[in-house]
């Protein structure tokens, strides 16, 4: 494995083009909506791009106790790197067509696996030439499967336990609960902060310059010294806020990859709707 010291969370397509070495593309477009992210795929992708499912290799079995995408067995994540070409030692570049907030799921999982990922800063728009449509042709890779990292994870308990910020990654819609158009019940969890996810993004899907997103983390209520758990619908888009934190060197922070598919399923645990009186006022200034 290379470490993901040797490249930061986010890459520009200039500095992609720049980088020496064993470099894969991932195609990780995938739909709320149940839309096929393999078509969009076959429809157009970045040249020498491998497709990613997320339902077959990035997600485990949904259920109202696990949540809509737990997490997979390592065995089955590795075995769909390898399918994809990937080995232990690539460095992986994954995109979207929604400024990386679904992509950031498979980078997530390589980096804190110990392997080089990065998201494409502007995802498949970013792209200024033609798209290809053909598949192409792979060697499968060596991927080692690894257990996922217990001290990256955030179970139930820990997440209501009051220990930690929590921060959810959902539109403020979904947030305050005034709908919900997947999960069960409409709300938060009690105390979460929003942080939206998709605010992190200009609107060409870039990410914003430094200064406004560390603006986008105070506002919420999230302080540099603060111990961080990030959920969203099903633990997908959680993975960008975890990134940004990440890219401006604040907290590594743990996924609650249940998320509110899970959490909304508990009729025993209270929801939480509005805007929580903690989230009006600003935390300790971030430096």
């Amino acid at each position: 494995m290379t470490g993901t010291d040797s490249i930061p969370p986010f890459v520009t397509m200039a500095s992609m083009a720049a980088r020496r070495g064993p470099v894969v593309l991932a195609d990780a477009r995938w739909y709320l909506d149940g839309s096929s992210g393999a078509e969009a795929y076959r429809q157009g992708h970045l040249p020498g791009a491998v497709f990613v499912d997320l339902d077959r290799w990035l997600s485990g079995p949904a259920s109202p106790a696990a949540g809509r995408n737990p997490l997979p067995d390592p065995e089955v994540f590795a075995e769909g790197m390898r399918a994809a070409g990937i080995s232990d030692t690539d460095k992986v570049i994954a995109y979207d067509d929604a400024g990386g907030v679904i992509a950031a799921r498979l980078v997530w999982m390589l980096r804190v696996t110990g392997h080089a990922a990065a998201l494409l800063d502007g995802g498949i728009q970013a792209w200024t030439g033609p798209l290809e449509t053909t598949v192409p042709a792979t060697t499968p890779g060596r991927f080692t499967a690894v257990p996922w990292p217990a001290d990256r994870l955030a179970g139930l308990g820990d997440t209501i336990s009051g220990t930690a910020t929590v921060i959810d990654a959902r539109n403020r819609d979904r947030y305050q609960g005034r709908q919900d158009p997947i999960d069960p019940r409409p709300g938060h969890i009690p105390g979460a902060l929003n942080l939206p996810c998709r605010e992190n993004l200009d609107p060409g899907g870039h990410l914003l310059p430094r200064p406004r997103l560390l603006a986008n983390v105070q506002e919420a209520g999230v302080t540099a010294a603060d111990t961080v758990i990030s959920y969203c619908g099903s633990g997908v888009t959680a993975c960008h806020n975890l990134l940004t934190l990440e890219h401006l060197g604040l907290v590594s922070g743990k996924l609650f990859v249940g998320g509110w598919s899970q959490y909304g399923h508990r009729h025993d645990l209270p929801v939480e709707t509005g805007i929580p009186h903690a989230e009006c006022s600003s935390s300790a200034a971030l430096q």
